[in-house]
């Protein structure tokens, strides 16, 4: 019993601190809690279709110690398949939301769905290699956890350039960047991580990349859900 709790504080930790820092970002126009729990409950689910298509796609992987192997395994695998899931939850479950009225909610329900994955896979990880490599929780706390959060962040901030965006054209090419650069960033991720090359020379700055890329992307939706909220109290007051 200490074991499990062990092993499931260890895992979901760093989901929580991510999540409480979510919140403090989106405290200008909260989300509802029910939604906020229902998209992370989802993401926990799409775990599971998750194994099975990746157990499936990895059976066509015919030059697995090789660059083109790793690369199908690391943005085909893993990158497509995780992604195309988170998405899908997303729009299953917050999409079409009245609460989903502005850009950075994209951004919030994406990186819960992400989160709710993450915590999965976390206490696997956890249970299965924590004998082997006693570092796997604080590795995985420190750069796998967050770099879930940072492909979501990605995706959210081009799906709500999807959802609103002024015409139709816009939003296909929106639409469409919300699955393909998330890909990128996890396949990239992966594929960095699968070769044996030294990290603090090629992982460490494109862990930095990632936080660079998806901040400002967080802080001007940010900024803007700050904005409207102002003129919102504004209008109201007088």
């Amino acid at each position: 019993m200490t074991d499990i709790i062990r092993i499931i504080f260890s895992a979901l930790s760093p989901v929580a601190a991510l999540i409480i820092l979510l919140l403090v970002v989106d405290r200008h126009d909260k989300e509802p809690a029910k939604l906020l729990i229902k998209q992370f409950i989802a993401g926990c689910l799409i775990s599971i279709p998750a194994i099975l298509i990746e157990g499936f796609l990895e059976r066509f992987n015919i030059f697995p110690e090789t660059l083109i192997g790793i690369a199908y395994t690391s943005f085909i695998v893993a990158g497509l398949t995780e992604e195309s899931l988170k998405r899908a939850s997303v729009y299953v479950v917050s999409y079409h939301k009245p609460a989903y009225n502005e850009k950075l909610d994209g951004i919030i329900y994406c990186a819960f769905a992400s989160l709710g994955f993450a915590a999965v896979e976390n206490i696997m990880y956890i249970i299965n290699f924590e004998a082997e490599n006693p570092s796997i929780a604080l590795y995985r706390g420190i750069f796998s956890v967050p770099g879930h959060m940072l492909f979501a962040v990605t995706m959210g901030y081009y799906i709500s350039l999807s959802k609103f965006a002024p015409t139709v054209a816009l939003m296909k090419k929106y639409r469409f960047k919300s699955i393909l650069y998330p890909v990128l960033l996890h396949g990239s991720f992966n594929f960095i991580l699968s070769l044996n090359i030294n990290w603090l020379f090629v992982f460490i700055p494109f862990v930095i990349f990632l936080w660079i890329f998806n901040i400002k992307k967080l802080r001007s939706f940010s900024k803007e859900s700050r904005y409207y909220k102002q003129m919102d109290d504004f209008n109201n007051k007088y």
